[in-house]
This record gives structure tokens, C-alpha cells and sequence, in this order.
């Protein structure tokens, strides 16, 4: 109990370590996968997938298929404001030097994730798939930008493509035999490697459960996700409100 509530204190708070970084990269690698999977259950559209939309943009353009293009470009949009957002809230946290710079992200991300999954199965309009798609890549956009803010671009978490060519070069670098005379030997990151690997995990993990939760219980899945994230945000924001408090009386 006592390490949860260290985890809870501590893990999107200010003072960042590479461990705080992996284990909030965790939580929002796995968050991604649920998300993603939700997503292409619905409206069949990989949303954390922007080389995927990108190339649907060029491919459908051609075709003269308007209906997905127009599709393509919200996805594009929304992650491209996503991520504004996440810069714009960050920045403004730490101009005022609040400790919830980084909380407030999440706490904005899960509010639209809670939102998504309470009232998403009761949208009826027939081009309800742009509301989606809006939404969940807009989430996308902003959780990987606060991460790739907190780890000062070492992790992301919705780019798996990245990743996984990493996972490469590192698996490379550790089959790499030739020792030539005089040269520094050629040495894999292995904190690195079993870091990566572990994040794909959890993306697939968490895809696995989204799509078989969207399955059992509809859009409803992602709703204890938005109350994990409330949770890992909330500490920093109560020091923030007591310093407020503090600071009036």
C-alpha cells in the first residue's frame, strides 16, 4: 500500500527520474493500446497510427474517395492539436511554476476519455465516426506529446514503428561479433532494449484488452482507464490548490 501511494505522489509530480518517466510511459503506453484498439473497433481506424493516415490521405486522394480523405485529415488535425494542447497546457503549468505542469495534461486527456466513454455509445448522429476519431486521436496527440516532454524526446508512446526499429538496432548492436583490433567494441543499451520491449508489451496488452472490452462492454471499457490517470494526476494538483490556498490566506 505504501509504495502505491509513493507511486501515486510521485509519478507525474515535477521532479522527474528516469524511473518516474518509465513507469508514467507505462501506464500511457498501455493506455494507448486500449484506446487504439476502442478506436478500430468502432470506426475501424487505427488512431495513434499517423503514418497509417497519412498515407490513407495520399492513397484515397487519388481514388477520389472524399468521405476518407476528409477522415485522414481530422485524424491529422486532432493529434496535431493534441499535442498544441499538451504544449500550451505545459507551458503555461510551468511559467507558473505549478507542480501539476505535467499533471494537468493528464488530467485534461483523462476528463475527454472519461467523457468519450460515458456518452459515446449514446451518440446516434450518422457521421458519429469524426466525432471519434477527433477525440481519440486529439487523446493521442496529447499523451505523446507530455511524454515526449517529460523524457526530453526519448519515449513515445504511441509510436510503435519507432520503437520497434530501435528494438532492432539495439538486438543488432548485442549479435554483433566482430571485435577488430584497436576499435571500441560495438556494445548494445540493454536498459534501453528491455525498456522498448516492455512498451510494446503494453501497447499490445493494452490493444488486447480494448478490443476485448469494446466486445463486453462497449465504449464503457476505457472508463477505469480515465479514473487511473485522474488518480496518478491528482496529487500534484492538491499541492497546487494548497499553495493557492496558502498563498490567500
Amino acid at each position: 500500500m505504501e509504495r502505491l501511494r509513493h507511486y501515486l505522489l510521485t509519478v507525474a509530480g515535477p521532479d522527474r527520474t528516469p524511473r518516474r518517466n518509465l513507469q508514467l510511459a507505462s501506464l500511457l503506453a498501455f493506455g494507448a493500446g486500449v484506446l487504439n484498439s476502442v478506436g478500430f473497433m468502432a470506426v475501424a481506424v487505427y488512431t495513434s497510427h499517423v503514418t497509417g493516415l497519412t498515407a490513407g490521405v495520399a492513397d484515397r486522394l487519388v481514388l477520389g474517395d472524399t468521405r476518407v480523405v476528409l477522415t485522414g485529415l481530422l485524424g491529422l488535425s486532432a493529434f496535431i492539436a493534441g499535442a498544441a494542447a499538451c504544449a500550451l497546457v505545459f507551458n503555461w503549468g510551468r511559467r507558473h511554476q505549478l507542480r501539476g505542469r505535467y499533471a494537468n495534461v493528464l488530467v485534461l486527456e483523462a476528463l475527454l476519455v472519461l467523457l468519450f466513454g460515458l456518452l459515446a455509445d449514446r451518440l446516434v448522429w450518422g457521421a458519429r465516426e469524426f466525432v471519434f476519431i477527433g477525440v481519440l486521436c486529439f487523446t493521442m496527440g496529447m499523451q505523446n506529446a507530455v511524454i515526449t516532454k517529460i523524457s526530453r524526446a526519448q519515449i513515445r508512446t504511441t509510436h510503435v514503428t519507432g520503437m520497434v526499429t530501435d528494438i532492432g538496432i539495439e538486438l543488432g548492436k548485442l549479435l554483433y561479433r566482430d571485435r577488430g583490433d584497436g576499435l571500441a567494441p560495438v556494445e548494445a543499451d540493454r536498459h534501453k532494449l528491455a525498456m522498448l520491449t516492455m512498451l510494446v508489451g503494453l501497447f499490445f496488452g493494452g490493444g488486447v484488452l480494448g478490443a476485448a472490452g469494446y466486445l463486453q462492454f462497449g465504449f464503457a471499457v476505457v472508463v477505469p482507464l480515465a479514473l487511473g490517470l485522474l488518480a496518478v494526476a491528482s496529487a500534484p494538483l492538491v499541492g497546487d490548490l494548497r499553495a493557492l490556498r496558502a498563498s490567500r490566506s
